[in-house]
This record gives C-alpha cells, structure tokens and sequence, in this order.
C-alpha cells in the first residue's frame, strides 16, 4: 500500500516539517514578485509621486511640500493637486531608510505587502475552520487571484489595504470568540479600523460601514456596551483627519469629487437611483469573471485570453459559502458580519463613476475567497450518520442523512475545483508574464525615454511643463533621484507659465507652439523653446 502525502508528513520530524513548509513559502514568495520591476513596466505618474515623496519622507522628515511629518501628503501642484493617504508613503520611507530608492525596491516592497496578506488569510481561514489544509488552500487562492495579483504590481495607494482588511478581520474574529471583550479587543479592533480609514481614501467610508457591522456581534446587553466601547476609542482615531480638514477646508473632498457623480451641486434625490444603478453594475458577474477592470493599468486586456479579475471555481466556492452560510451558519454572529463586509465592500465603488475598478472594491475579493471557507469545511467533512439500517444477515450498517451528499462525491468536486482553478491561474500567469511588460503607454515608459535625451544634453537648468496629460514633473523628479543627480538641474514651471527663450523643456502638453521639437514619445516630448 503506497503511503498517502500526510501520512509522509506525519512520519518527520517537526523541524523536517518547519523547513518544508519554510521552503514551500519562499519559492511560493521568489515567484510571486518574480518580474515585478518590469512587469508592467515604466512607473507610473502617481507611482512616481509616492515613491518620492517617500524618498524625501526617509532622508528630512518632510514631503514634497516642505511639511514635517505630514498627516496627508500632497502630491503635484496648482489644479493637479491632491492629498495621498499617509500610510502607503510611510512604510515604503521605512524601507527606503535601508535600501537605496529605486523601482524594484518599491514594486517588490508593495508585492510582499499583497503576498504577506494573502498569508494571513489563509492563517484566518485556518483558525476559521480549525484545518490548516483548508487556511492552505485559502491562501493559494488568493496568491493566484487575478484581482490582487495584478495590482500587487502597482506603488500605488492601494497596496496595503488588503493587509489592513486581513488584520481587521483577524481581530474581528479574535474577540467575537471571547465570551468578554477586553482592552485589548477594544484597541485591535479600534486601530485596525483607523489603519483602514488612514490607508486608502475609501477607507473613510468603507472603515465606518465595518464599524457599524460590529453591531451584529451586539447580541447582549455586555456585547452591546463592548460594541460601544470600541466605537469610542475609534471615533478618538478621527481627530487628526478632524483637525486636518479643519485647516485645510475641502481638500481631501477633492478627489473625491472629480471621481464621482455626488458634487455638491448634485440634487440629493437623484443619488439613490445613481447609487443603486453603480452598485448593480459592480456585482455584474460578467464583469468580474469575464472581462475584469476595463483600465489596462488595473488588468491586462485581452478579454479571449486573461478573462476577468477572479477565477471561475473559486467564485463558484465563494457562492457555495454564500448559500452554507444561509442555511447552516445564519445564527453565527461572525458569518453574518462576513456576508454584511461583502455587501458593503461595493459601497465604495458604487459611489464613482468606474465600473469594476480594482482599487475602490479591493475588499470585495478579500471577502468572497473568506466565503469560500464554508464550503471548503463542508467539502472536506465526514460522513454523517443518522441510525442504522438493518443488513439481510443481521448485521447494521450506518444510514446517511438523506440531505447529505456522500463524502466520495464532495472529495471529487474539490479535487475539480481545484484543479480548474490550477489551470485557469496557468493560464491567467502566462498571458501576464507575456503580456503585461507591453502596456508601457499606460505606465509612462515615453517619459523616461524623453528624459534620457534631454538629460544627455549640455544645457541646465531643464524646464519642466505640466500640460493636458498631467504633472508629469514629478517623474523628473524620481528619475533625478534614482540617478543622484541635483534637482536643482530642473525647473518646475507653474502651469500656464512659459519657459524662457531657447530653454529646453520636458512637456506633458502633447504640443506646442513657437518651439523646436527634440524628442517626441507617446505625449512626452523634449523641445527648445523659441
């Protein structure tokens, strides 16, 4: 008889074990961030903006702007303005404390953060369901998922509020097992909920939504006051954003503003209909299984090849979870706030413009592949038996549960699904590695090659214009970084204002008048003014 994988593993040592499991992990690791610093290529303009305002964070203590330890950081100047989460600029200052600045440092610090979260989901998936084959297989679902694999790539505000939803709901659970909450309940639940109102601009919404949903764990009078206590010292966490948008009036509305149909001039009876027309629009399946985000710097298109942002035989588990949770699990405190994260995970979203935009529904994937434990429990559980039946020779054998289907059968779906979801996340891997390195004209490739040119001539200082395609200054900046050269060798004029008379100028305007083009990429170009 040929020994099973577990009985294999059984027979180690605990040590031979520990170094499997450690080895498995790194090589799992090595290829996740494997092509990070290429794929996609170029870095993007706001990517530019973070890593340099991180940059400065890491060597004076300020950002761009000349504040010292800034709350909101801003990026870009006069219309272009706009006030970054502190978290994100924070952790990549840390890293930049003991690594020199430059893409691969950022790209792969921002992969390990969506690798490491998706980890910790499968540690949460595990003390869910009490198997670690189940937080195992949770976990390399998530590592294959297109949704967060691709955007696991970007140095972007984004990159780690996953891990700020996974520690959310690590303590989430924690207290919801403890027949009294604690200060520390109290304080995890508390700063978890600031981390994701700090980290990501829906947060703002999104973190008070989860807030509320503690209400379900509110099922006594003690539960009740332990709900409350943790609003309060959460509501502590809001007096800094408080202050801030005291002094800076609007500010931080900005953004929001530009990306979405609520404006202050937006009659409020016509935002209901808005609302629950966008909402619908996130959930359509065709959209998330099918064709994934529309931006090209969010999925790789090809819609015949990569399909959408997450694989078909997990979504059909996460649906399985979804209907166990309905009939098996609805009087769980804790299963109810999971089904109410994913409904209000689209809230977010649904208030922009975007349809299916990775960034503002990051938390919806995050709770669909927690979903899926359900069914992976009831995929995975044993037999249950309900009396005995009689056999002709007098003998019993155990009588099945009519509403349960045999333990052979359940085995043969997973190993399907399984399997499915392997070869769909093949599939999605090697179109990404093959395709993904060629979406460099929405990774801002042309300005790097125009500032190679105009950094190769003799004339100094270099005037850098902001024109229709954004502050592309900013890129100037980095690359000046990355090279060690002086920013004093660029010049960044004020939009509208012209460069002087036979000056040499990098230029986001896409064209101009009354100059002598150099270089021209994309709608970069390098020109001498006349």
């Amino acid at each position: 008889m040929v020994p099973s994988i577990s009985h294999f593993t059984r027979e180690l040592s605990p040590r031979c074990r520990d170094l499997l499991v450690i080895s498995a992990v790194l090589l799992l690791y090595f290829y996740y961030i494997y092509g990070a610093s290429t794929n996609p290529p170029g870095f993007y303009i706001d990517e530019s903006g973070l890593a340099y305002n991180a940059y400065l964070l890491a060597q004076t203590g300020k950002g761009e702007f000349g504040v010292r330890l800034p709350l909101y950081f801003q990026f870009y100047t006069g219309g272009f303005s706009q006030f970054a989460s502190p978290t994100h600029v924070y952790l990549l200052a840390l890293v930049f404390l003991f690594f020199p600045p430059s893409i691969f440092v950022a790209r792969v610090f921002a992969a390990t953060m969506f690798f490491l979260a998706s980890l910790l989901l499968g540690v949460l998936a595990s003390r869910v369901s009490h198997r670690r084959v189940i937080g195992t297989i949770v976990a390399l679902v998530a590592l294959t998922t297109p949704w967060l694999f691709e955007i696991s790539r970007l140095v972007l505000e984004i990159f780690f509020y996953p891990m700020a939803i996974v520690l959310f709901l690590l303590a989430v659970h924690r207290a919801h097992l403890r027949k009294r909450w604690s200060l520390s309940d109290y304080a995890m639940l508390a700063a978890t909920l600031a981390l994701l109102t700090y980290s990501y601009t829906i947060g703002r919404l999104l973190a008070p939504l989860l807030a509320l949903g503690l209400l379900l764990f509110a099922v006594n009078k003690q539960r009740l006051i332990d709900v409350a206590k943790t609003w309060l010292l959460y509501a502590l966490t809001f007096i800094p954003l408080i202050v801030f948008n005291a002094r800076n009036p609007g500010r931080l509305m900005t953004r929001f503003y530009l990306i979405s149909y609520v404006k202050p001039q937006t009659p409020w009876r016509e935002i209901p209909f808005q609302f629950i027309g966008r909402y619908f629009e996130d959930l359509n399946l065709n959209k998330l299984l099918l064709v994934g985000d529309i931006n090209p710097r969010h999925h790789v298109p090809g819609l015949q090849r990569t399909l959408g942002s997450f694989l078909f035989a997990p979504f059909i588990l996460a649906v399985m979870g979804v209907i166990l949770v309905l009939v098996r699990h609805r009087r769980d405190a804790w299963w109810r706030f999971v089904l109410y994260g994913l409904i209000v995970s689209i809230v977010p979203g649904a208030l922009t413009l975007d349809q299916g935009h990775s960034f503002r529904n990051i938390a919806y994937p995050i709770f669909l592949l927690l979903l899926t434990v359900p069914a992976l429990e009831w995929l995975l559980e044993k037999d249950k038996v309900q009396g005995v039946l009689p056999f002709g020779d007098g003998k019993v054998k155990p009588k099945r549960s009519d509403s349960d289907i045999p333990r052979q059968t359940r085995r043969v779906i997973l190993a399907l699904l399984l399997v499915a979801t392997f070869l769909q996340a093949a599939y999605f891997q090697r179109h990404f590695r093959q395709e993904g390195p060629l979406r460099g004209y929405v990774f801002d490739t042309a300005y790097k090659q125009v500032y190679d040119v105009a950094v190769a001539q003799p004339d100094r200082p270099i005037y850098l214009v902001d024109g229709y395609w954004g502050p592309a200054y900013i890129h100037a900046y980095w690359y000046a970084t990355l090279q060690g050269r002086d920013k004093n060798e660029f010049v960044h004029l004020d939009y509208g204002s012209p460069p002087p008379r036979g000056g040499l100028v990098i230029s986001s305007e896409g064209k101009c008048d009354k100059c002598d083009v150099i270089a021209k990429h994309d709608v970069y170009m390098l020109y001498r003014a006349r």
